[in-house]
């Protein structure tokens, strides 16, 4: 028999009993929808902390001197970009860059004081923090503006507010103690808590100047176009920049590069044992077809029908109640992410999401290799489940199976 005979004597087998077959029909639907919604769930849960923990980093790229990470003071500074690195940081493959200062510091109110992060950034392409994200007051409005710019949970850990002054206090060159007292221009809200009390915002030129430190600064942080693939553009910073330190931020938080890594293991877990339970339902579906057909199989077989048709024959049943089903749930798998793709509010449980690093809006990431990952081991895995029931019809003894009753 030629293969068109075979897919439309399959497609009529599975309809005798449509009842039967639409079940297991409605069964791998929502498995597949299963599937591409867990997957697009996780990798949004996944994509959240990753875009988190860059923008506190900040960057996807950073660079620094070669004892900074060791040892992250004054002393470990470098001087800004000559003309080779900034025409690398100029590059088409950088979506923008940052130099800036930063240095321990205590900031004290007169009601308490803590250790912080001061930040001395240029506001014109600072990263990390935008005017976006200032609810009280002011942005900086240049590199040597004298404004302070803390978090909204630091102004009610110092019981302080915006207009009001503190002092700033920190170590220059020569290890000499260097204090300030700066007005509050701005409050700001981030993603994770833990920045708003652990970084404070002040110009990069006037953080220089306060701290005696020249044009020297403490990094680089630079933002390509997409986190996930930045081989070329860390090659072409280091290439430029020889004698510093340049460091991805999977490597600035190997957590994160971690997490990232093992979702593609997720991913497969994912499809392998929601299908695996789904095989069970599609090997005994072809097995009691194949029950309720003996006497027609054998009548086949005995008018010289091969054994290889009946095998290619009820492979192709399974893939066709396959195709249906894949058909189905990814059509209802992109209805479901396309109804939330404005993201789902979990700030009931905001503290448990930024205790992994994400924020309290958690939005589905679609990505087109998790689809073609599902359908495809769904699709071998189930050509795999028919092979039995396919090698027990196409080994039915003619004779016997002619007298079954």
């Amino acid at each position: 028999m030629d293969l068109h005979s075979i897919a439309t004597l399959a497609w009529r087998n599975l309809w005798r009993n449509y009842r039967r077959t639409l079940i297991m029909l409605v069964a791998v639907a929502v498995g597949a929808w299963a599937m591409i919604f867990l997957t697009a769930m996780t990798r949004g849960m996944i994509d959240n902390m990753v875009s988190s923990g860059i923008a506190t980093l900040p960057g996807h790229i950073q660079i620094h001197h070669p004892q900074y990470r060791d040892d992250p003071n004054i002393e470990n500074s470098m001087p800004p970009p000559d003309t080779t690195l900034l025409a690398a940081l100029d590059s088409t493959a950088v979506e923008r860059w940052s130099d800036r200062v930063r240095v321990s510091a205590v900031v004290a109110s007169e009601r308490d004081s803590r250790g912080v992060l001061l930040l001395g950034i240029d506001p014109s392409r600072a990263l990390g923090i935008t005017a976006a994200d200032i609810v009280e007051g002011r942005f900086l409005q240049s590199s040597d503006d004298k404004g302070l710019i803390i978090g909204a949970k630091l102004a009610r850990r110092l019981e302080t507010d915006l207009g009001k002054r503190v002092v700033v206090m920190s170590q220059d060159p020569d290890n000499n103690v260097v204090d300030r007292g700066l007005r509050i221009v701005g409050i700001f809200t981030a993603k994770l808590e833990s920045q708003e009390e652990s970084q404070v915002y002040t110009g990069r030129d006037y953080a220089q100047k306060m701290l005696n430190m020249g044009d020297r600064i403490s990094e680089i942080a630079v933002h390509g176009h997409d986190y996930n693939a930045l081989a070329t553009l860390a090659q072409d910073l280091a290439v430029a920049a020889p004698a510093l330190e340049l460091l991805t931020w999977t490597e600035l938080d190997p957590f994160l590069g971690i997490t990232q890594q093992m979702m593609d293991s997720v991913v497969f877990i994912y499809v392998l044992v929601i299908f695996s339970a789904l095989s069970f339902g599609l090997v005994n579906t072809l097995v009691m077809a194949i029950f309720e057909r003996t006497r027609e199989i054998g009548l086949m077989l005995a008018l010289g029908m091969r054994p290889i048709s009946i095998v290619l024959q009820t492979v192709a049943e399974a893939l066709l109640l396959l195709t249906l089903g894949l058909t189905l749930g990814n059509a209802l798998a992109a209805l479901t992410l396309w109804l939330l793709a404005a993201g789902i509010d979990v700030s009931a449980v905001a503290e448990g999401m930024a205790m992994i690093g994400a924020s309290g809006q958690l939005t589905p990431s679609f990505y087109w290799q998790d689809l073609i990952l599902a359908n495809t081991v769904v699709f071998i895995l189930g050509v795999l489940a028919s092979l039995l029931p396919a090698w027990r019809a196409s080994h039915l003894d003619p004779v016997t199976a002619l007298t079954k009753n």
